[in-house]
């Protein structure tokens, strides 16, 4: 038997979502923007998943612009405000995912300047440095709204309301919180908001980038003129009616998502550090289906392949960094001394995980501890 215990990678594509593709695979394969029958079908396939998504996060459907994922959103608007703004300085946080990272960096060819919130040693950022900060003419902020890697969530409508106060566009990459926690556009108070199906049921290759109609924003990707004008191409619409099922579901089991997947992640919190691991974050709020810990003297890879072995999938830290030997920048950036933080380990558990799941993980757990315990006293 294996247990996925990598749901902050990728989540399982639900069978009614799955259900839900089909048909526009074969039989209703129109192009969305033709105007004969098998067109008009598809458009009103996407119509329909875009009210979908829209009612997940409580905006009006012609805000959400559909891209081909979470990567691509965030580059959408960061690309695109770099484009329509004069050069100043944009805010973000060590903590971002590198498809924040990256192309907020590469703005500093245009001649931005790139300032980062600091990070507290709980994962939060410093929201008291922000004021300082925006004594500095300030174009936009990027600030995810949960850790990928710790589940740590920031204070994102405190931020925004600074932000505003100060004329800031602000964006959040909620890539990871939307189906797990109640998220809204208007409760955050941001400016734009990346999300991705894949992480909360639906297909790989689909996301959005959620905006206030208001956003100066630059097309990433120029053309037909599709997705209102802001993200051209011919339409992916099984993908995008995956997605909008996906979040229908989400919205409909949020609370119980919730309630089924913090025991299990609580109790397996308990028996690791039964065994000796340091988790990180823990004191401040996090996503209730994720762990991230180390166990001091056993590599990151090293515990993830020994797991792998026993029947369970884990991650040493985000999927998209995977292939990186590099420690953790997020963990790094809380003040965690390198040698504990190369052998951090994340669980992200799901609805579908199990009590005896969890139970089965301790003793793997303590098992492969024993094992690696042995050979340090050997070496040693």
């Amino acid at each position: 038997m294996f247990s996925y215990f990598d749901h902050n990678a990728t989540t399982p594509i639900g069978e009614k979502v799955l259900q839900s593709m089909l048909p526009y695979f074969k039989d209703e394969y129109g192009n969305a923007s033709s105007r004969h029958a098998l067109g008009t079908k598809a458009r009103e396939a996407i119509n329909r998943a875009r009210e979908q998504v829209a009612h997940l996060v409580e905006v009006q459907a012609s805000q959400v612009i559909f891209v081909s994922g979470g990567t691509e959103a965030n580059n959408a608007f960061i690309k695109g405000m770099g484009a329509c703004l004069p050069p100043s300085q944009v805010i973000s946080s060590s903590m971002e995912h590198p498809c924040v990272k990256n192309p907020v960096q590469k703005l500093r060819r245009s001649g931005w300047k790139i300032t980062n919130l600091p990070t507290l040693g709980n994962g939060l950022v410093d929201a008291s440095s922000l004021d300082v900060l925006l004594s500095n003419k300030t174009g936009f902020a990027s600030v995810m709204l949960a850790n990928n890697e710790t589940g740590v969530i920031q204070p994102i409508s405190n931020l925004a309301e600074s932000f505003r106060q100060n004329n800031v566009w602000f964006h959040t990459d909620a890539v990871q919180a939307v189906g797990k926690i109640p998220v809204t556009f208007a409760g955050l108070g941001v400016h734009a908001m990346s999300i991705s199906a894949h992480k909360l049921g639906g297909p790989k290759g689909i996301g959005a980038l959620v905006i206030d109609k208001r956003l100066p924003l630059e097309p990433l990707i120029d053309g037909g003129g599709h997705e209102f004008g802001l993200r051209s191409g011919t339409e992916n619409v099984p993908a995008i009616v995956g997605f909008g099922t996906a979040c229908e579901i989400a919205s409909e089991k949020l609370n119980s998502y919730q309630t089924v997947v913090s025991p299990i992640r609580d109790k397996i919190e308990a028996d690791l550090e039964s065994l000796g691991a340091v988790i990180f974050g823990k004191s401040a709020p996090r996503l209730p289906n994720t762990l991230y810990c180390s166990f001091p003297g056993v590599h990151g890879e090293s515990m993830v392949i020994a797991l792998n072995e026993e029947g369970f999938g884990v991650a040493s830290g985000s999927a998209c960094s995977s292939a990186s030997v590099n420690v953790s920048p997020t963990l790094l950036a809380m003040g965690v001394e390198e040698s504990i933080a190369s052998c951090a380990v994340r669980i992200s558990v799901g609805d579908e995980s199990t009590a005896d799941d969890a139970e089965r993980f301790y003793l793997s757990c303590r098992r492969v501890m024993k094992k690696f315990n042995n050979l340090i006293a050997l070496a040693s």
